[in-house]
């Protein structure tokens, strides 16, 4: 498969989980891939463990310097085509007890940090002229809200927000922006959120994973690799006249 022959994306967050999975489907896809994380040691195993098509990056998303720090040295290998915002954190607490550091934590990682990339990598495009495109992710929580997760829930909203805003904003200069929007993916993350749950509901570890995955039309928890399908699409030719789209990969969870 050569969807993404000669293509090069930079995908935040990609050491593990989802954006592991992106970068290893990317490259099967013929891209050169940018693993960007704040843990680079494990960005360099997975570097490495795609092989010469990818290269290990350090970027804190929270960090303006690091961002275009990064996005820098991906711009010193080659002129970048694809941007996958894919870094990010999830917190819980009702609103009787929400904590602004947690507050803030959530915001600067899943929505600073996203818009600051887009800004990065958008005023890159421009300026080598290159028709790029910008994948943002979001998840089905920015599509409702849920009584435990209004943080997260506001933070994934504010990211399908802020596609359509961006995409109106480049479409002049060829660059498209579309989200992903997630259902439960069976992840190192949904381990914090299955204990998360575990203390706010009374839960046992695990019940909670258990039962979101029954409750899904498709009958179980996604994996990271039923998302990649949906981000190749997206960087590929295929979706060229396709920009401000939020695409549910859910199993059927959210209709919309």
């Amino acid at each position: 498969m050569t969807r993404l022959a000669g293509r090069h994306a930079l995908i935040t967050g990609a050491a593990r989980g989802i954006g592991r999975a992106f970068a290893e489907s990317y490259a099967r896809g013929g891209a050169t891939v940018a693993i960007a994380d704040i843990d680079l040691a494990r960005a360099q195993d997975t570097a490495d463990s795609i092989g010469a098509s990818a290269y290990a990056v350090n970027v804190d998303v929270t960090d303006l310097a690091s961002i275009e720090a990064c996005v820098a040295a991906a711009a010193a290998h080659a002129p970048i085509d694809i941007l996958i915002n894919n870094a990010a954190i999830f917190e819980m607490a009702p609103v009787t007890d929400l904590e602004a550091d947690s507050y803030g934590r959530v915001f600067d990682i899943n929505v600073k940090g996203t818009l600051f990339m887009m800004k990065a990598v958008a005023n890159h495009m421009i300026a080598e002229a290159r028709r790029g495109k910008i994948i943002n992710m979001s998840s089905q929580a920015g599509r409702r809200g849920e009584a435990l997760v209004l943080v997260y829930c506001a933070s994934k909203a504010a990211v399908i927000s802020a596609t359509q805003s961006a995409a109106l904003a480049l479409a002049r200069h060829g660059i498209t922006v579309n989200a992903i929007a997630p259902g439960v993916v069976d992840t190192e993350m949904w381990d914090v959120v299955d204990a998360a749950f575990a203390q706010w509901e009374g839960r046992k570890l695990g019940e909670k994973k258990t039962l979101v995955g029954q409750d899904v039309p498709l009958g179980r928890m996604g994996r990271p690799e039923d998302i990649a399908g949906m981000a190749v699409f997206l960087g590929s030719a295929e979706s060229d006249y396709i920009t401000a789209q939020t695409f549910n990969v859910d199993g059927g969870n959210w209709m919309s």
